[in-house]
């Protein structure tokens, strides 16, 4: 028996080992703000997997939900200092910014899905271009499910929310707060449970979805389906950071990416109605607004639009325009 033989082989081995270098791995950490069972939560984890196969798991992207890394309003902060690579967060939260990220908050100007997806067409180059210029790349941009008003009492007209302490999460829904004689309460989605077990709020505006990740049915009596607005989410990244990336895997990402805006969008799409279900099937009285509630919101929303266009000038008007075109 050759003693030497398992010593040659175990240095073959280790030779071989050497020479062979291991595969570079690069892990993005990407923090959102909602829980892990929201669908804007659910698409990420999914477009994370395309990426990891995509790439053969050179790139892993690990998702940091229920704003567990970063809070809401610090993820884009985040991700443009390079804390994290790469970030979701609500795009009119960072209306003060520019006015441009404020045009899916506009209210009753796209109440449905196919408007909803035509004003993110018209508004699409003016915000990719804003973010261009604080160093981001918009990869692509998810909506929620229509925005309703919740209360404690009955609302039959805007005379009725005088006085409710209004939960608001942007510029609008604090400025429609103003206009209606609320007292506005600035509360992120994840700290919304908590507001409404403690009183801090009593109304606020926002979707079936996020009504039901917070058991608004625990506090709230009412919800009015007045489908004022379809938010989004923007999913961004770090532009230095994709640039250190190798040709094939950016193209990994981009294509993960389309298709995550296309399976976001119908996620939505499906489970709007099923949120509403949830609502009613926990107690909530699920309403459309009186007729005497629609108008008063409708003049609501003419102050807003005229708000938002003089803020946003020529640029605005010219993706207002294309919308309607």
């Amino acid at each position: 028996m050759n003693l030497q033989r398992p010593f040659l082989l175990a240095a073959c081995l280790a030779a071989a080992l050497t020479a062979a270098p291991a595969m570079a791995q690069t892990k993005w950490d990407l923090p959102a703000a909602y829980p892990d069972d929201n669908p804007h939560s659910q698409n990420l984890v999914l477009f994370a997997k395309d990426v990891a196969a995509a790439t053969g798991g050179k790139l892993q992207i690990v998702v940091h939900a229920g704003a567990s890394l970063f809070k809401a309003p610090d993820i884009k902060r985040a991700v443009q200092t390079g804390q994290a690579q790469i970030g979701e967060v609500l795009i009119s939260l960072h209306e003060n910014e520019d006015p441009i990220f404020g045009v899916d908050v506009v209210p009753f100007l796209a109440t449905s899905y196919p408007e909803a997806m035509k004003l993110w067409q018209a508004s699409k180059p003016a915000i990719e271009k804003k973010l261009a210029s604080q160093g981001l790349m918009l990869l692509f941009a998810v909506p929620w499910a229509p925005q309703g008003i919740y209360s404690k009492k009955q609302l039959d007209s805007v005379a009725d929310m005088k006085g409710l302490k209004w939960r608001a999460y942007n510029v609008g829904t604090a400025r429609i707060g103003e206009l209606v004689g609320a007292q506005v309460v600035t509360v992120q989605a994840a700290d919304l449970a908590q507001a409404l077990a403690t009183g801090v709020v009593n109304s606020f505006i926002t979707s079936a979805a996020t009504g039901y990740d917070s058991k608004a049915w625990e506090s709230m009596t009412y919800f009015y389906d007045t489908q004022a607005w379809i938010p989004k989410d923007m999913t961004f990244v770090n532009k230095a950071q994709f640039d250190k990336l190798d040709k094939p895997t950016q193209d990994a990402v981009l294509k993960a990416a389309a298709t995550a805006e296309t399976r976001g969008w119908k996620m939505w799409e499906d489970k709007s109605g099923w949120y509403l279900d949830q609502l009613k099937a926990h107690g909530m009285k699920v309403e459309a607004p009186s007729a005497k509630l629609k108008e008063g919101l409708a003049k609501v929303g003419e102050t807003l639009t005229a708000d938002w266009l003089k803020k946003a000038g020529p640029d605005g008007k010219a993706v207002i325009d294309a919308y309607k075109k």
